[in-house]
């Protein structure tokens, strides 16, 4: 059983930075891709940030140039790097994983395995 925890989140003033892990037990399969969701009050669920098998990353156009992701080599740790925040960034973080095969959009959340629980994020001065 695959269990995720997201960690890191917090209040920060506009302009400030977050680091946010996410901890993967039970990752025997070593995911093959993994990504960051999230989701703000009365909000959809968005695709932030992904990663693939190949190392290869993508970001949502609203944090591109901001936030970086990464993993460790064994890929129990994934982090999300958040800069220069704004009140728009404020959310529920989620970060996800996806096992190997079948289809995967990176930005659509019903193409992952596994959610963690969220991690609240609130940008404001």
């Amino acid at each position: 059983q695959v269990q995720l925890q997201e960690s890191g989140g917090g209040s920060v003033q506009p302009g400030g930075s977050l680091r946010l892990s996410c901890t993967v037990v039970g990752n025997t399969y070593r995911s093959k891709c993994m990504g960051w969701f999230r989701q703000a009050p009365g909000g959809e669920r968005e695709g932030v940030a992904s990663i693939d098998n190949a190392g290869i990353t993508s970001y949502g156009n609203s944090v591109k140039g901001r936030f970086t992701i990464s993993h460790d080599n064994a890929k129990i740790m994934l982090y999300l790097e958040m800069n220069s925040l704004n009140p728009e960034d404020t959310a529920i973080y989620y970060c996800a994983t996806k096992k190997a095969g079948g289809r995967w959009n990176w930005r659509d959340y019903s193409t992952y395995d596994y959610f963690g629980q969220g991690t609240q994020v609130t940008v404001s001065s």
